[in-house]
């Protein structure tokens, strides 16, 4: 592997899920890999879990590690070309890339969508300009439309809860929320689940439509309670308008999700990526009951982004 962005950079998705998992027994047992070397991880944006994560990923691997909030502790960046920088940006993002190229063996980068401007947040701008002028190995921590250390998790996890003898029914169910969000996890999870064997259904209210680059042949189900009928796994995640884009779209049907409307699921495990919003996304019934897989996916973004950076490590000796 040679830099880490989508599911399509995983050569073989089950093995590589049987592989992190198996990590997990001996998490050191490869330790050797990163003796010498150096991880940047540059967050534009908040984070908790991914920042941790990869931090202890790294330290499984013997790395050593840079953290960077490039948004409150480093210079303004540019992203145009040509650009005459007479104004609020202080450094070109090819000079920062380049530089950080110079201390870092592999490099993380966290850069959400601005939700303001479709056409560059969809071609993947600030991502993709960063890898261009970077020359080392880039893993995304996240970017504008796709968050793959989550949804590599979040295979491990349902991986390890897989109901025996059948193949799982996975429900993705839209949730309320107070702001608007991007749709990075929720296009990764239907990019992942549909590199899977699985039963596949994506429930939302009219005008919250996912990109189809993403959801592909994805079920798409406007009744959250036909939805969720035998469902064995339902991952609960907000998101704004794709085609109204990054607006609120009025809802008039409540679709937080309470043990009452997972009465005709399949006993389902409940899957968030976490932060969540308590009693607005989820009810805490939920997310407190022996059924929920929250923290399991937390733990296992440690095993994701470890496999990934191994990979990294071995192609790169």
């Amino acid at each position: 592997m040679k830099r880490f962005f989508s599911v399509n950079d995983i050569t073989d998705l089950q093995a590589t899920i049987k592989e992190a998992i198996a990590l997990k027994k001996a998490p050191q047992q490869n330790i050797h890999l990163g003796k010498g070397k150096t991880i940047g991880l540059v967050f534009l944006n908040s984070s908790l879990r991914t920042r941790l994560s990869t931090q202890k990923a790294a330290h499984n691997l013997g790395l050593y590690t840079i953290l960077l909030n490039a948004a409150q502790e480093a210079w303004t960046w540019e992203y145009e070309d040509g650009a005459i920088m007479n104004g609020n940006t202080v450094e070109h993002v090819k000079d920062a890339a380049n530089v950080l190229s110079q201390y870092c063996d592999i490099i993380g980068i966290r850069c959400f969508a601005g939700l303001t401007n479709k056409e560059d947040d969809v071609s993947e701008k600030v991502y993709k300009l960063f890898e261009k002028y970077a020359k080392v190995p880039v893993i995304s921590l996240e970017s504008a439309t796709l968050h793959p250390l989550q949804s590599l998790a979040d295979c491990i996890t349902i991986e390890e809860n897989l109901p025996k003898d059948k193949k799982p029914k996975v429900v993705l169910t839209w949730a309320p929320h107070i702001k608007p969000i991007p749709q990075a996890v929720g296009n990764s999870f239907a990019q992942w689940m549909n590199a899977s064997d699985y039963e596949f259904v994506i429930t939302h209210p009219e005008g919250y439509e996912l990109d189809t680059e993403f959801t592909k042949e994805a079920t798409i189900e406007y009744n959250q309670e036909k939805a969720l009928e035998n469902a064995d796994f339902v991952y609960v995640k907000n998101w704004s308008s794709f085609k109204n884009y990054g607006k609120l779209v009025p809802v008039e049907e409540d679709w937080l999700l309470t043990n009452e409307k997972l009465k005709g699921s399949n006993n389902a495990k409940i899957m968030h990526c976490l932060p969540v919003r308590r009693n607005v996304e989820i009810s805490d019934e939920v997310l407190d009951s022996e059924n929920s897989l929250v923290y399991q996916q937390a733990y296992n973004r440690t095993f994701a982004a470890q496999i990934v950076i191994q990979k990294i490590l071995e192609n790169n000796e």
